[in-house]
């Protein structure tokens, strides 16, 4: 059984709340349950924090048992060399998924750091986005 571990940034913990127009209403425990419904061959953990050190620390206790990562690290992902280097530092594979178009957004938003220590990213389809990383990850 593969091992898929699911890592969210700041404020992702208030998705189906925090501005429902850019980010939908469904919340990530309705993600992950359908996730978990339509994968059930695969083991998927979840993380939220709010705080880069715990999102570090997080990283580097699965990153080397893990087939595979899906990271939102939120705003932390225009940020962070800290986290970047987290995940370069890591053997499994990393996807980015970003709720909303990062490009659409304002300019700050354009850069993401974390981006090249990632296989790829996934922006703008919502929560339809970890699907899609999920998929990747398992093929």
């Amino acid at each position: 059984m593969k091992r898929i571990e699911i890592i969210n940034g700041p404020n992702l913990n208030l998705t189906g709340l925090r501005e429902p127009e850019v980010y939908g209403t469904s919340t990530m425990e309705d993600c992950l349950d359908a996730l978990r419904k339509q994968f059930p061959e695969v083991e998927i953990g979840y993380y939220q924090s709010n705080v880069e050190g715990e999102l570090i620390d997080h990283i580097q206790q699965v990153g080397f048992s893990a087939d595979g990562l899906i990271v939102n690290l939120g705003g932390y992902s225009h940020t962070s060399v800290a986290l970047r280097d987290a995940l370069l530092a890591v053997t499994a594979p990393v996807i980015e998924v970003h709720l909303s178009n990062i490009f659409a957004r304002e300019d700050y938003r354009h850069h993401s750091l974390i981006t090249s220590a990632c296989r790829g990213m996934v922006c703008g389809l919502g929560l339809r986005g970890y699907e899609l990383a999920l998929r990747d990850l398992i093929s």
